[in-house]
Order: C-alpha cells, then structure tokens, then sequence
C-alpha cells in the first residue's frame, strides 16, 4: 500500500491516496469509540480532560469520513477498468483531495479541542452544528459538497467521453448524483423539531441506508468481475433490482424513522414493511455468482476450464459483506423496528447494536476488500493470497463487532424489560437499568470486544501495509524457480 509502482491511470494512484486517509481515519474512529467505551463504565477516566461527548462524536464523524473516503478512492480506482481510460480532470481531484484532508484535519483539531463555550451563530459556522451524526461546522459542511461537486464533475463526464457505458458506471453514475443531492438535506435548519429530524434523517438514512446500499451494489459488483470473472450480465441484472428495490426499501423504509415525530399512522405499516429488504438484492447477486463460479470448478476438475479467486483477501471480505449486510441491516434492523416494538427499544442499546453491525456488515467489509484490490494493482500481483495477518485481522475484527453487537442487544433487552415495560421510562427508570447487572456486564463486554477490535485492526493496517510485497516476492520467486 505503500506504493503505486504498477498502476499507469493516475485516476488510481489517486484512489491509493484516499484508502491511505480512510485507514488512518478508520484506526481514529476504533480508538474514539474505545475511549468513549471505557468512559461508560468509568465516568472519571479523563475527567476535564476528554469529554464523552467528544470521543462519541470524533468516533461517529470519523467513520462517516473514512467510509466517504474509502468510497470515492474506490470510484477513481474502478473508472480506468469500466470505462477504459483516464478519469476526466484528473488534476482538479487531486487537489480536491488535498483541500478535503487539510479540511477534515482541521474539523477534527476543533472537535477534540474546542467543544466548551457559549453557544451562538458564529459558533455553528465555525464549531459544531450541534445536529446529531452532522456535527461538521458549517463552513466543513459547505466544503464537502465543494469536493463531492468536484469528484462528481470528474466522473460524470469521464462516463460521457467513454465509448463503453457498463451497467455498473450507468448505476454509479445516477446514484452518486442522488448520494450529493441528499447531503444538502442536512444542510438547513427549521424551527419546528419535528420538521427539522424529518429532513434530518433524510440524510442518516436515506443517504446512508439508500444511496450507499446502492453504491455497494457497484462495488461489488465490480469486484466480483475482478476477482471470480463473474458474469457482467448477473452482476448488472442484481444491481439493476437493487436499484428498483431503492424506491420501495430504501425510500420507503425510511418510514421507520418517522412513528414518533408527528407524521401519520400510515408509516407505522409502510416503515416497517420495507426497511429490512435493502440487503436482500446484494446478498442474492453473492450467492448466484458464487453458485456459478462452483459449477465452473466442478467443470473443471472433469477437465474443462476454471477461475481460480484472483485476491482471497477481498474476496474474503466481499463474503463478509454480503451476509454481514443481511445480518446487520437486514436482521437486527428489522427486529426492533416495527413500531409495536420499537415504541419499547427506540433510543435503547438495541439501536446502538443495529447500527454497529451494520455499518461494519454493510459498508466497512466491502471497503476494506476494495482496498485490497487496491494493493493487488499497485504491486501489479497475478493472484493474491492470504497471509497469517489477514487471517488474524479477519478474525477478530468479525468476531470483536459481533460481540460489541451481541453485547449491546443484551444491554438493550435490559432496558427494554426494566426501564421501559417495567418503570415506564422515565428518569428514575434510566439511571436505575443503567445500574444493574446485566447492564453493566454487557458494557463491559462492549469494551472487551472493541479491544479486540482494534487489535484486529492493528493486523489490518499492518498487512495492508506490508501484503503486497510479501506476496510480489513470492510470486517472483515462483516464477524464477519455474524457469
């Protein structure tokens, strides 16, 4: 990763720059939310010097903007391959890149070091916007759509100056202007509350939970050509339904959010019908490529032609995504959003489990496998295979965000049975579940497992860092044996 030696499109040392900032800010958003974890249990670790609500919206942000990154470094990377050349105004990213890093470096420095004071109109320009997920300043928040226009320009025309619109660039294409428009959703205040989380959580879900479930979708179905040379014709009709699904589970489902702001019964019904089908379409597009690629080596051990896996690191981590999607947004979503039990969960650690699993199951699994794909083209690998750092990494970053998830939905089932069905919900009802048993024990599990976490982490960093030349030198050495 730590060299571009073998890519000839700019467009992809370009995307090598950005994986490098969303695995830093990747390992700052695992140290945030350890530190907020530890301040759960231990409410003086760091007293005056750190504050909760710090580390909380450092870790929340930080996984937001390594996602982002990782997302458009992931875009420069597939645009040589789908469209068969250059990114258009390739010069203009780069140093839209640059401005977005010196950008976020600053955000960060305020966040961490200037959180006290009076609050007032200046303060929401140059602080923090004070809205919950979308605390940047507004002055970041301009910024952003600045650089997104700009990485929009660039891929928007370089597809209108391709001779070849595959199925997956026409998707990226139309969702990528979707993801943009979105954003600005987020940008506006209203003085009614429930007015302003209605616009609010067109940005927390449907720009999340819509445009980047599609957004997936393209990646992984780019990435299942490159490493299994899957069917373009399979890959494309799954993501052609993930985007019809779009505008039932993903606008739709978007309902769920809505039972307790005021709007109409009607979306108690809508909400929770079709928030869990987003999964559904990615996970079928896996197993019918995988189904097919089976047939293939079933062909080929009665003698006819095989695919081997071209990079088991990311195919690993595709696998990852497709089920971890269906568990986390699919699964754990879904069994606390209907109304009739989300009148009990809502504002619970059940939500808190949701939401790390999917965010990790959904978009980190197949980030983290683009990025391997990335390190494959760098070194300019044939085949690349895993390493005992891999394997570690795979392992206990799984098993340490299942455990947080598990952990927190017992956590949340506390809540549930004794501050909610049993003291009705109020104040003295909080702070006694906060100090019982199960709760307790289930935070610290927490804890326990986002050690672990980040120890898996540590494996990752340190085998994208070092996989490529590992592996380069093998396969040389191969060769040079075999001549």
């Amino acid at each position: 990763m730590l060299i571009n030696g073998q890519l000839k499109y700019e467009s992809q040392k370009l995307a090598m720059n950005y994986f490098r900032v969303a695995l830093v800010l990747f390992g700052a958003q695992l140290l945030m939310g350890l530190i907020a974890a530890i301040q759960f249990l231990y409410p003086g670790f760091l007293f005056e010097l750190f504050d909760f609500s710090v580390a909380r919206m450092v870790h929340i942000n930080a996984l937001v903007v390594w996602m982002l990154y990782a997302m458009i470094g992931s875009v420069y990377y597939m645009i040589p391959d789908e469209t068969g050349h250059e990114a258009v105004g390739i010069a203009l990213g780069k140093l839209a890149f640059w401005i977005l890093t010196a950008a976020v470096a600053v955000v960060v420095l305020v966040y961490i070091f200037i959180q006290v004071g009076s609050g007032s109109e200046s303060t929401i320009w140059f602080i923090n916007e004070g809205r919950e997920y979308l605390e940047a300043p507004r002055w970041a928040d301009i910024g952003i759509v600045a650089v997104v226009l700009v990485f929009y320009y660039n891929v928007f025309f370089t597809y209108l100056k391709s001779e070849k619109k595959t199925g997956i660039m026409t998707v990226m294409v139309a969702n990528l202007f979707a993801l943009a428009g979105l954003y600005l959703c987020g940008m506006f205040f209203t003085d009614n509350i429930s007015m302003d989380q209605y616009w609010w959580w067109w940005v927390i879900h449907l720009w999340v939970e819509a445009t980047w479930e599609v957004f997936v979708g393209t990646l992984a179905a780019y990435a299942l050509i490159k490493i299994l040379d899957a069917k373009r014709e399979i890959v494309e009709m799954w993501l052609w339904i993930e985007v019809l699904m779009l505008f039932g589970s993903g606008i739709l489902g978007l309902g769920h959010h809505y039972f307790w702001i005021g709007t109409p019964e009607y979306w108690w019904e809508i909400g929770a019908l079709f928030s869990a089908l987003e999964p559904v379409p990615l996970v079928a597009m896996f197993v019918h490529v995988l189904y097919d690629w089976g047939k293939e080596q079933g062909h080929a051990e009665a003698g006819g032609a095989g695919t081997a896996v071209k990079n088991s690191p990311a195919m690993a981590w595709i696998a990852s995504n497709a089920f971890g999607n269906f568990l986390g947004a699919g699964i754990w979503g879904f069994f606390h959003t209907l109304p009739q039990v989300n009148i009990y969960t809502h504002g619970t650690q059940f939500t808190a489990a949701h939401g790390h699993l999917a965010f990790f199951g959904a978009y980190a699994t197949i980030l983290i496998g683009m990025m391997y794909l990335g390190v494959q083209g760098a070194y300019g690998i044939k085949k690349m295979t895993m390493t005992f750092k891999t394997k570690m990494s795979l392992f206990l970053i799984i098993f340490g965000v299942l455990g947080m998830a598990v952990a927190l939905t017992i956590a949340g089932y506390e809540q549930v049975l004794v501050e909610r069905a049993d003291l009705g919900g109020g104040w003295d009802a909080f702070f006694i579940a906060q100090e019982l048993p199960w709760y307790v024990q289930a935070q610290a599990w927490r804890l326990v497992m986002g050690i672990v976490t980040l120890v898996g982490f540590v494996y990752l960093a340190w085998d994208l860092l070092t996989i490529g030349q590992e592996v380069s030198q093998k396969e040389s050495e191969s060769v040079a044996a075999a001549a």
